[in-house]
């Protein structure tokens, strides 16, 4: 491939960028479209987007009194709406989920945040969101708590698409990614194909240097150099990744066509003005990886961007920083 821009570039290099946003607005205007011909591989939504697509536009405003006459809930108006538009871009992607042979081109929607800490009513409204929308590239955002480490493992034994989303830690990737392996062990006992399934395992990244640099300012501790917390969290996540999906274990799925969970790194904008504002995307590019940015932070990193692989680099000052922490 001739790469063009450093999106695409990124790509040469084994990570799919995905956008971070999505609105009627964004489809509508042709810009969607625009990013997806950049080199954009796949979009992510959550409540707090929709919330401003919807509250604080005016696109919406027809559909929802229309609604509100029919007598419909505050719930069914958001699911219709955030439905809608999730259908929608996953349609503007179709042509690349089929290119890539269902290695991207997915939209992922989330479950309700009250269902955090509730497995049977996540997959419940999982399966209920994969009826209404009814595209194959509808991947289902699920959060890394128990009960959603439980409810992972049921839908991927069911071949939902799954998004686990709000991993912080080394324990809960390693958790969402053994989920992800045994509901594809259980769905290949069962006689089913398990080659469709696809999942990703979504990782917080500037958050974590926020939280922690705070605290070692509270104790007068001495902070590690800019972003490095963040960025070696994610890279051992990453070597971890290499150990889960390797092995006998893993290699009996993936004789029957199992994809691996692919790590995706989000909020990988820098929080502290101190840091360039790619430090973290220029720090974790790799093989079977993906990072979801929103609009303004790809347009600073196709300015800016140097992408190179990383995401493996300094192997040994992570585990020693890790374990000074």
């Amino acid at each position: 491939m001739t790469s063009s821009n450093s999106i695409l570039k990124t790509l040469d290099l084994g990570q799919s960028i995905w956008c971070d946003f999505l609105s009627r607005d964004l489809m509508r205007s042709g810009d969607l479209e625009k990013m997806i011909t950049s080199g954009v591989r796949g979009v992510t939504t959550n409540p707090s987007i929709f919330e401003n697509a919807i509250g604080k536009t005016s696109d919406y405003d027809e559909d929802i009194l229309s609604m509100v006459k029919e007598g419909k809930s505050r719930e069914e108006i958001y699911q219709e709406l955030t439905a809608g538009d999730v259908g929608e871009a996953a349609d503007l992607l179709a042509s690349l989920y089929e290119e890539s042979g269902g290695a991207d081109g997915f939209v992922s929607l989330e479950v309700s945040p009250l269902l955090a800490h509730d497995a049977a009513g996540t997959v419940k409204e999982a399966l209920n969101l994969v009826r209404l929308i009814d595209r194959p590239n509808l991947m289902i955002k699920i959060p890394a708590t128990g009960a959603g480490i439980e409810a992972v493992r049921q839908c991927t034994a069911l071949g939902i698409n799954v998004n686990v989303t709000l991993i912080f830690s080394r324990r809960q990737y390693r958790d969402s990614a053994l989920a992800y392996i045994s509901g594809l062990e259980e769905r290949a006992a069962g006689g089913l194909d398990i080659a469709p399934v696809a999942s990703v395992a979504s990782l917080f990244v500037s958050r974590l240097d926020t939280a922690v640099v705070k605290l070692l300012d509270e104790r007068a501790l001495q902070s590690p150099p800019a972003g490095k917390i963040a960025v070696d969290n994610a890279r051992a996540a990453y070597a971890d990744f290499e150990q889960i999906f390797s092995g006998p274990r893993w290699e009996a799925l993936a004789e029957k066509g199992a994809r691996v969970q692919r790590p995706l790194w989000a909020s990988t904008g820098t929080k502290n003005p101190a840091y360039s504002p790619t430090l973290y995307m220029d720090s974790l590019i790799g093989p079977h990886t993906v990072n979801t940015i929103p609009p303004a932070t790809m347009e600073v990193f196709l300015k800016k961007g140097n992408p190179s692989l990383t995401v493996a680099s300094d192997r040994e000052g992570m585990v020693r920083r890790m374990a000074e922490l």
